[in-house]
């Protein structure tokens, strides 16, 4: 008997590590969902939406400083927090918001009734009630079981016990704390006015450009801008990710120590163009017709799924570069600029075919979502 308690000690101890292993999956899961919905309704919201731009670029600055993907998810766990914490309580007001319609129905029928009367009552005091469960179910951790079951015992012994209210300042104020958010928001508006720098004038040239009536002139001269801009393509990534590694604006100018990096890992540095650019195309389609501010957070859902996988990869071209002390083969080196061109050249040619379906025209040239905020899913 005892031998086999002793055998089956084990195996539960190995169902046990299975259903924690598959419990924090489910967490990291959840959490990089409520990641992309986060970042995608801050990117709706002007100055917030730089918070957005911040994060992104810390993503690609961390695995350019650690060499490893996995620390390009940052704040997954604290999103997958904040993210039972709306699901839960939007499931705990659902029926508080279906007993206030039945109120309000009542109440436009006969307003002094006694079934309206009595629906008044069992709204206020069900809204207390859920109020104070979901402060509840925040003050335990905000997971979404805290918000299933109200753990009465519990609650009860911590309100004689006291101290609840100096515990959950604390516990708000240090979560706030560990979101560093002022870092994000600091990084976001530095890469996006020294991005903006790079951008402004091949941008400028070529929405100058359009303005001129006779196509052969026009394409003319925004020829210059065109090469500029293609030339700025080819290192902004890069650079974006190096001025986030570094954390210093100057190194968002370092041309020349990102031209160096490039020689160490031509063939990384390709795939994170290609990636970047290709995934940013899609984007453009969501400037046919202007977005209603209520639902300008979804097609940002997009605009993240697209844009943090380019992140990563620059990040990763980034940290690979810096690994190796010797170049490259020659020809290796060579033949990654050269397949470079037609790269950058297609994603040119393809953003002025969207100029016109874009609802604002050349404007559009100057909203470059896949170095940028993302300026055209701002809706109206």
């Amino acid at each position: 008997m005892a031998a086999t308690e002793s055998a089956a000690i084990p195996g539960s101890n190995i169902a046990v590590r299975v259903a924690a292993g598959l419990l924090r999956l489910w967490e990291w899961c959840f959490g990089a969902i409520s990641m992309i919905v986060i970042l995608a309704f801050l990117a709706t919201i002007p100055i917030l939406n730089l918070m957005s731009l911040g994060y992104l670029l810390e993503v690609g600055g961390r695995i350019a400083r650690t060499g490893k993907f996995t620390q390009g998810f940052i704040g997954i766990r604290k999103a997958a927090r904040i993210g039972s914490i709306a699901v839960g309580a939007w499931l705990m007001f659902l029926p508080l918001r279906l007993l206030s319609d039945a109120w309000q129905s009542a109440w436009l029928i006969d307003p002094t009734s006694r079934q309206t009367r009595i629906l008044w009552f069992v709204t206020m005091v069900a809204t207390v009630l859920v109020g104070l469960h979901v402060a509840w179910a925040c003050f335990r951790g905000g997971r979404l079981r805290h918000f299933i079951w109200p753990a009465p015992i519990r609650f009860f012994k911590t309100i004689f016990h006291g101290g609840m209210y100096a515990h959950a300042r604390e516990g708000t104020l240090t979560f706030i704390k560990e979101l560093h958010l002022w870092h994000y928001f600091s990084l976001g508006a530095r890469g996006f006015f020294g991005t903006l720098a790079w951008l402004l004038v091949p941008v400028l040239w070529m929405i100058g450009a359009r303005q001129i009536t006779l196509p052969g002139v026009a394409f003319l001269v925004s020829l210059p801008g065109m090469v500029i801009f293609a030339f700025v393509l080819l290192y902004l990534p890069f650079l974006q990710a190096h001025f986030a590694a570094e954390n210093r604006l100057k190194a968002l100018f370092e041309l020349g120590t990102v031209r160096r990096m490039f020689r160490q890992a031509p063939l990384a540095w390709w795939s994170a163009l290609l990636i970047t650019l290709l995934f940013a195309l899609p984007l453009y389609l969501l400037k046919v017709e202007m977005i209603d501010r209520e639902i300008a957070w979804l097609p940002s859902l997009f605009f993240v799924v697209f844009i943090f996988p380019a992140r990563l990869l620059a990040g990763w071209a980034l940290a690979r570069a810096k690994k190796r002390e010797k170049p490259a083969h020659f020809l290796l080196r060579w033949m990654s600029r050269l397949a470079a061109i037609p790269v950058v050249v297609s994603y040119i040619f393809f953003m002025y075919l969207f100029l016109y379906i874009s609802w604002r025209g050349a404007d559009s040239l100057l909203e470059q979502h896949a170095f940028l905020v993302p300026v055209p899913f701002l809706g109206a």
